[in-house]
């Protein structure tokens, strides 16, 4: 985690300049208009893993009262300089600092490939703390099952990991935490991306309340 850290810090201003707003396909804009939708006004989302606050900014203009965390300083610089109407801050998605029950939704959009996959079960177990009964979450990641090491990205040498992740593995552990998995779209490359993707919608159960 502390690689992957000082990894965004180096890239933070070129990964703005080269990702400067919201460049996904239709089919990824749909399952963030249908979280956005699902969500609507009742309460606060949070961008964990948030970047330079593309993603939050987009979920902003689809209505949403949200801010973005992100591991990065450097990141989150950016981010409220991009986004000054915004509100962004320094946290790890591994102890996010957020009370119980606080969420209407949460959104990890390609930031959970960046956390070692034995982690990944107490990360699904943080994010079902902090939502609330009838919460939603959104989560995008790269889909299959190895270990990718980068040296260079954004124009400058790095050292982190990228971890590309089973869906259904990704699900059994969302089911595990309490979750239940409501939407799942895999879809395979395209543009400058390396595999296939996978987005899963999920909600936090509410008894008494039909999701």
């Amino acid at each position: 985690m502390a690689e992957t850290r000082t990894a965004y810090d180096t890239v933070a201003v070129d990964y703005a300049r080269l990702l400067p707003d919201v460049g996904e396909g239709p089919l990824d804009r749909a399952m963030l208009a249908a979280f956005a939708e699902q969500v609507g006004g009742t309460g606060p989302v949070v961008e964990v893993g948030c970047g330079t606050g593309r993603i939050t900014a987009h979920l902003r203009d689809l209505g949403l009262d949200v801010a973005g965390i992100d591991l990065s300083p450097g990141m989150v610089d950016v981010a409220r300089r991009h986004h000054p109407g915004l509100r962004f801050a320094v946290g790890s998605m591994t102890d996010l600092p957020l009370p119980d029950g606080a969420l209407a939704g949460l959104v990890a959009w390609y930031s959970i490939i960046h956390v070692p996959p034995e982690l990944l079960p107490g990360v699904f177990a943080g994010f079902h703390r902090v939502l609330a009964p009838g919460g939603r979450l959104l989560l995008a990641f790269k889909a299959g099952d190895r270990l990718v090491r980068l040296e260079e990205a954004y124009g400058h040498t790095v050292s982190y990991d990228v971890h590309w992740l089973s869906p259904a593995r990704v699900a059994a552990q969302l089911a595990e935490a309490g979750f239940e998995v409501r939407a799942r779209l895999d879809r395979e490359r395209q543009g400058r991306e390396k595999g296939p993707q996978s987005l899963m919608l999920a909600i936090r159960p509410d008894a008494g309340v039909g999701g």
